[in-house]
């Protein structure tokens, strides 16, 4: 299948790779750009762990300072990849989603043992910072970058040769959605999701396919399967 991308760039040429692997062709065109926040600092507190959802929370790793030291929990593969980048000695991939990640900091840490720090954009598709205090974590939430909307680069041309597209969070859905206004995609057209969430913020009538888990193994399965069934 010819597929779009449209998670920010240094997201989607590892994803591009895992598709290419499998026999897809991968299209790029980011509809968001990673920009670190200006004038972010960190509270000086002594930290049990940092949690984050995304490798685009460590885009400023001059804010780290001492703290690479300090456990970092993460979401996946890519995310810990970053966090080695940026210094970090104990990285702790855990669960694949937001869920399994804050169970798997609940059954591994004490509550009671220091505060946590997450550190995210300022849209997430998971509350990890409710997630955790329910149960019972102290969390100091910083926005440590922005995602700036990107204009869609591709020509009818393109688009009309697609199979579908990716999309990862509710915002890409909505920007994809803004994007295609007085465009045209094909009938078989498909909008892979990785969750509920992303989905419902298609229009009515979209053909959808909704990973099981929304996790990025999960959704390159259902890639599998949707190339499987042509």
């Amino acid at each position: 299948m010819k597929l779009i991308i449209t998670r920010p760039l240094g997201d989607a040429l590892p994803l591009a790779r895992k598709l290419e692997e499998r026999g897809h062709e991968a299209v790029i065109a980011p509809l968001l750009k990673i920009e670190a926040r200006d004038g972010v600092t960190l509270p000086d507190k002594g930290y049990r762990a940092i949690c984050i959802t995304s490798a685009n929370a460590l885009v400023a790793s001059e804010l780290f300072g001492a703290r690479q030291s300090v456990p970092l929990y993460c979401v996946g593969p890519q995310s810990a990849e970053a966090a080695r980048r940026a210094g970090f000695s104990d990285v702790r991939e855990r669960g694949g989603n937001v869920q399994a990640l804050a169970e798997a900091i609940a059954r591994e840490l004490k509550a009671t043992a220091g505060p946590l720090l997450y550190l995210s954009g300022q849209e997430t598709s998971g509350d990890l910072q409710s997630l955790l205090a329910a149960h019972g974590f102290g969390v100091d939430r910083v926005v440590a970058y922005d995602a700036m909307p990107l204009a869609l680069t591709l020509s009818q041309a393109e688009l009309s040769l697609a199979d579908g597209v990716l999309l990862y969070s509710p915002r890409s859905a909505r920007l994809w959605v803004e994007a295609l206004a007085g465009r045209k995609v094909t009938d078989g057209f498909m909008h892979f999701c990785l969750s509920q969430n992303v989905a419902r913020n298609l229009p009515l009538g979209s053909r959808i396919r909704i990973a099981r888990q929304p996790d990025e193994d999960h959704m390159l399965s259902l890639l599998d399967q949707a190339g499987e069934a042509e």
